[in-house]
Order: C-alpha cells, then sequence, then structure tokens
C-alpha cells in the first residue's frame, strides 16, 4: 500500500507542476499581448514626436483658436505629439472677437496659420508632407 500511495502523490505533484507551468505560459502570453496593444497604442498617439520637435526647432509656430474646427482637425493629424509644437492660442476668452497681441504681432488673419521662421504666416490645414518640405524635418 505505502508504495502505491507514493505513486499516486508523485502522479498529483506531476498534474499540479504541469498545470502550474500552462497558467504561466497563459500569463507570459497575456503579457505580451499587452504589451504589444498598449505599445502600438503609445506608438500611434506619439507617431510624430521627433517631427514636431524639429518644427519647433526650425522657429516653426501655428496660430490657432480654441474654437477653430480647421485648427483642431490640424491638432488632430499630430495626436499627442502636438503639444511639442510651439503653438500661440489667439483667442481670448473675456474678449470674443479680439485676438491676442501676439497673433496681431504676427500679422494672422485667418486660422489656422504657420509661420516658418520670420516669413509671413501662410494660412490653412496643411498636410504633414506640406510641413515636412517647408522645413527639412523628416516624417516618421
Amino acid at each position: 500500500m505505502s508504495e502505491e500511495r507514493r505513486k499516486k502523490q508523485r502522479d498529483r505533484e506531476e498534474t499540479n507542476e504541469s498545470k502550474s507551468r500552462k497558467r504561466l505560459a497563459y500569463a507570459i502570453i497575456l503579457i505580451c499581448f499587452a504589451g504589444a496593444f498598449f505599445g502600438g497604442r503609445y506608438y500611434k498617439n506619439h507617431k510624430y514626436d521627433s517631427f514636431a520637435q524639429c518644427l519647433t526647432s526650425k522657429g516653426t509656430k501655428m496660430y490657432g483658436l480654441y474654437w477653430c474646427p480647421h485648427c483642431a482637425d490640424q491638432k488632430e493629424m499630430f495626436g499627442a505629439s502636438f503639444k511639442k509644437i510651439d503653438y500661440v492660442e489667439c483667442a481670448i476668452k473675456d474678449k470674443p472677437g479680439e485676438l491676442a497681441p501676439a497673433c496681431k504681432a504676427a500679422g494672422v488673419k485667418l486660422f489656422p496659420s504657420w509661420q516658418f521662421g520670420n516669413e509671413a504666416p501662410k494660412e490653412g490645414v496643411l498636410s504633414m508632407d506640406a510641413l515636412s518640405d517647408k522645413t527639412g524635418c523628416a516624417l516618421p
């Protein structure tokens, strides 16, 4: 009987060990999928970080209004990377219809407007390719 008990106990231990290995394998697979999902999501939202930094380093500014739908479209193109753009808000919340002094000084009248260095502002939503061509900054 004693030998039979030992054999049953060994079988139980092997079964438990096998279950533990399977659980570990599933956990590793789950962690890999989660990492890929969140890594891809981060990349999607921060894809243009280096491009936005390059634009700013070349003296490029975007002038916009918080309520302007075209400005929102332009910002959306950059995703989370837009925070690295040198952005000037031209709307004064307490004074509708009046522009911020920095926008008046730059001569901005239509929005969004992009200023490249000391050039006159260029109005309208610009594609990433147009911004790249104008500044020499490489797209990702």
